[in-house]
Order: structure tokens, then sequence, then C-alpha cells
């Protein structure tokens, strides 16, 4: 029976070349593809694939979000084998090479594709042999192999952003952030539980702090954090709007020339 396997990568190009080279190699069923972090969610519980190519940057959820938000739903015992993919060689350290999981650098290449699918098929002989449930390449339990990810993987803009309130200057956590606005020049930043300013001169600064991963311009005015959008409202001739998660519930439009952007991340 062949190996069942899923592609997520926010790249067309780069699924077309990963489907070549997986179909090319035989005994692998590419059962579905997906854009983003979030439909990787929705197609790995509906599918239940033996392995998951996954992208690491993608909006939205990026690859290692993708395997915490399983985690968190309490799919650890059918979790598939995780391949990250990835254009940028920073990403493959230590939390790789300790054999938690494994990693493909892009361009892909082609022995490479196929020397990671035959590390994936003998891990999964030996789930089958041994009746156990299904865990990632290697012998780390699921919470050591989440501390490695945190840890040991750089992650770019993880820092905290200096926010004006008052006279007062505070110190808030990136993931907190809700959405950044600018008006007049001033930059304002909402957060789920209080608001301020920013000292940088424009969003496109501000952005160059943030996690591209996390925060989207989905308006020239404004940055939203793509975690604490609570709901996409319809708006007129085919336009939506984003209603926040912070406590005034703000509501940000968005622009026509994202509204094909917000309909890839949340497959709209």
């Amino acid at each position: 029976m062949p190996m069942t396997a899923l592609i997520v990568d926010d790249e067309e190009l780069a699924r077309e070349e990963l489907k070549y080279l997986l179909d090319a190699a035989g005994s692998v069923d590419v059962v579905a593809e997906g854009k983003n972090g979030v439909e990787a969610v929705d197609l790995i519980r509906t599918h239940h694939p033996d392995v998951v190519f996954l992208d690491v940057q993608m909006p939205g959820l990026d690859g290692f979000a993708v395997l915490k938000k399983l985690l968190e739903l309490g799919e650890a015992d059918e979790l598939p084998q995780i391949i990250f993919a990835t254009a940028f060689d920073q990403y493959a350290v230590r939390a790789f090479d300790v054999n938690a999981i494994d990693y493909l650098l892009k361009p892909f290449d082609r022995a490479r594709v196929l020397q990671a699918l035959d590390r994936a098929r003998l891990r999964l002989q030996e789930a089958g042999q041994s009746g156990d449930a299904l865990q990632p390449r290697g012998d780390l339990r699921i919470d050591q192999l989440l501390k490695l990810i945190d840890q040991q993987v750089p992650r770019p803009h993880s820092g905290k952003i200096v926010l004006q309130s008052g006279s007062r200057l505070l110190l808030v956590d990136q993931k907190d952030i809700c959405f950044a606005s600018i008006d007049e020049g001033i930059i304002s930043v909402a957060t789920l539980l209080l608001e301020g300013h920013s000292k940088c001169r424009t969003l496109d600064e501000l952005y160059d702090l943030l996690d591209p991963a996390m925060f989207w311009r989905a308006h020239r005015s404004y940055l939203v954090n793509i975690n604490h959008i609570r709901e996409v409202v319809p708006w007129f001739k085919s336009s939506y709007q984003l209603r926040m998660a912070d406590k005034k519930q703000t509501e940000i439009p968005v622009s026509r020339a994202q509204t094909r952007r917000l309909r890839e991340l949340f497959n709209l």
C-alpha cells in the first residue's frame, strides 16, 4: 500500500515541484495540498496522512504553529510524520539534528527527498510493528519536541515591542498585539488589554519589528495579528471587514488588494 502524503506550502511552484518528485518516487499517494497553516490543520485532521511536507514560513500559522495546534486539539496519538520544508538554512538546526523531525531545504533535491521518504517509511513500519501511537521520528516525547522547537529554532522578530501609554513605557509581547493603525502620522497599537502608541514613524517600520508569520498588512492603514481576528464580516461589493479580539472589538477594513490573501488565509 502506498504511503499517503500531504503537501502544505504557500508557494504554488514549490508545491508543484515537490509533488512531481513524490510522484516520480513511486509508492506515495499525495491525497491533498494546502496553501497555509490553517488549511494544514484541517487537511491533516480530515485525511490523516502518513506524512506531511510542511513549509516552515507561511501566513497565519507557520509550520511550527501547525504542529502545536494539532497537539492542542488532542491529535498527538495520530500525529503524522512531519517533514519541514524551508528555503532558509537557519531553520535546519539542532531541533532537527536530534532526529525529532526531518527537514528539506529548497530548492528540493531529489536524492534528499527520497532519503526523507525512506526515513518516514521506516518510522511508520516501526510504529506498526510495535503497535504504539505514531510519534515524530526519534524517541523524544511530545513535550520535549515542543521545547526544542521553542528554544532551539531561531525565530526572527520574537522580541517585545515598546508602547507609550500616558507617561509609561510598556513592553508588550508581540503575540498580545491585536492590531496597529496609523492616522496623521501617529501609530496606535491595541493589545488584548490596553492601548498605546509606537514611536515608529511608519507602519512599514513597525512591521519590520514584527513576526511576518503572525502579522498581516490588511490595509494601508492597518496591521493585524492574524491570531486575534475574531470574525470575518462580509461587506458591500465583495469586500470584508475584520472584527478584532480587542476590548472594543474594533472593525478593520480589508483593502481590495488584500482580499485575495484573506480568502487564502481562511479558505473563504
